[in-house]
Parts: structure tokens; sequence; C-alpha cells
């Protein structure tokens, strides 16, 4: 799991900086560990794909791809944050928006990272 949390937060580094967005780094490479830990622990999906992409000048969109098509559930009031289940309550209040697009064969989790427009 760490070796390929640390290949996504290196990718997302990669891409940030060669957008001039590095003041994203820290957030995005925090989300996407914890998406992909998320992938990692819920699914048995043997290969994940990481996916960075810019759909708008506005906005960075990070997505981990598994072959599971079970949906990713926040946490419950009462459950036990002690010792896990914060990753999507993370994502929640980092992200400007997040979300789940499902495949005939398996579902993308993404987030979206709001940019400061260039002046």
């Amino acid at each position: 799991m760490e070796e390929s949390a640390e290949s996504a937060r290196k990718l997302v580094r990669t891409a940030l900086a060669a957008w001039h967005l590095e003041e994203l780094t820290d957030t995005g490479t925090l989300l996407v560990s914890e998406l992909v830990a998320n992938a990692v622990k819920h699914t048995n999906s043997r290969v994940i794909r990481v996916v960075i992409s810019r759909p708008s000048e506005r906005f960075v969109r990070i997505g981990v791809v598994d072959k599971a098509r079970v949906l990713p559930e926040m946490t419950k009031p009462g459950d036990d944050l002690l010792t896990s289940g914060r990753g999507l309550l993370l994502v929640d209040a980092l992200a400007e928006r997040w979300g789940t697009d499902l495949f005939r064969w398996g579902k993308q989790v993404w987030v979206e990272l709001m940019c400061e427009p260039a002046w």
C-alpha cells in the first residue's frame, strides 16, 4: 500500500508542478493518499490507477480508479473514529468537491481542488 501511495503522491506533485500549482501540493498529496488507502483497504482490486487532470482553468481533479463497484461510505456519527474511518471525512473537508463515477467494471473516486485564477 505504501508503495502505491508514494507513487500516487509523486504523480500529483509532478502534475501540479508542471501546471505551476505548487500551492495545492500538500492538500493534493494528502487527498490522493487517502483515496489510494481506501481503494487498497476496501476493494480487492489488485491494480488501481491514479488519474490527475485539469478539467477547467479553475479546477484540478485527482481520481483513483479500481475494479470494485462498492461505493465509498462516509463515517456515521457514533462510529469509532479513534482507530479508522476518518479518510472520507478528511476528503470532504479538504476537497472543493468529491464524488464517485461508477463504470460497468468498477469505479473512480475523485476529488476536485480549486485553483486560484492566474492574473
